[in-house]
């Protein structure tokens, strides 16, 4: 978890440097989820680029542990073969073939089923049962077509919202820590860097300041030059 007053604070610290310009608790807040969102898409296209990428084989496995380790918050499980409504990703859908027996489905598009299912050579069974999905959510079939009902998902889920929960008394804005209102990032504790970067990039933008974004990208640099050493 990254705490997200903490964030803030660190944000304003740095837009306020010089009087680079005020982002607001509502600005803050809006660009805090599009931060975190930006962050766990760039987990996926990292790993995407990780496995297809030339380099040495102990410097691989370390970035995917670590990416690993990063996405593994975010993973989830439902039981029942719905499709969640916080889903991202889906990962494995798992039937119980027969009492004490689950197995893993595998997924065939409706294309392929129409096909599947009319042959004898192709057809699935308990114990090798396929699914398929669309917007009513997921079936999946076993011995003799049958829908199979029992059973669970895993998938990754999207962040929760976060949000910066704040009061105002004489016109300022004073944080509010309770549960009910505030709510802090999901990610990974070494990304609070990371997440003060990206929401003081999307703020240069808002606040037409590029020296915030230059400011944010000597931090930025700091960063890596220390991660180096």
């Amino acid at each position: 978890m990254v705490n997200i007053d903490t964030v803030y604070q660190r944000v304003l610290a740095i837009a306020n440097k010089e009087q680079r310009g005020y982002i607001t608790p509502l600005e803050f807040n809006l660009l805090a989820n599009q931060a975190q969102l930006d962050v766990f898409e760039q987990y996926f296209y990292d790993r995407s680029q990780s496995a297809r990428g030339p380099g040495n084989a102990t410097h691989h496995s370390d970035v995917d542990s670590m990416l690993d380790e990063k996405i593994s918050i975010f993973e989830a499980q439902v039981a029942n073969l719905a499709i969640p409504a916080d889903l991202y990703r889906l990962g494995s859908v798992i039937v119980v073939a027969s009492p004490g027996r689950d197995v893993e489905a595998k997924y065939v598009s409706r294309k392929d089923w129409v096909t599947m299912a009319i042959a004898p050579l192709l057809k699935p069974t308990n114990n090798r049962p396929v699914y398929t999905r669309n917007a009513a959510g997921i079936q999946v079939y076993g011995t003799n077509n049958a829908l199979l009902n029992g059973g669970w998902i895993n998938y990754i889920s999207i962040p929760n919202k976060v949000e910066w929960g704040y009061d105002v008394v004489g016109e300022k804005a004073l944080h509010n820590g309770s549960p009910n209102r505030t709510f802090h990032f999901q990610h990974h504790s070494s990304e609070e860097t990371e997440l003060v970067i990206r929401i003081l990039e999307l703020a240069g933008v808002i606040i037409q300041d590029p020296g915030v974004i230059q400011y944010a990208d000597g931090e930025n640099m700091k960063q890596i030059q220390q991660e180096k050493q």
